[in-house]
């Protein structure tokens, strides 16, 4: 996404949002491990259902 830096001089500038991208390992159902770069709101949801 991109938007705008804001000032208190409501001086604005071009910036973007980027995700907050982890690097984690996981186990597959075959018994290897791989690692994958997920967000960190994904990293909670597969906390959430292991």
């Amino acid at each position: 996404m991109a938007g705008n830096n804001v000032s208190h001089a409501k001086n604005r500038t071009k910036r973007r949002f980027l995700p907050n991208l982890r690097t984690v390992r996981v186990t597959l159902e075959d018994g290897t491990t791989k690692k994958i770069r997920i967000c960190a709101k994904e990293l909670r949801t597969l906390k959430k259902h292991s």
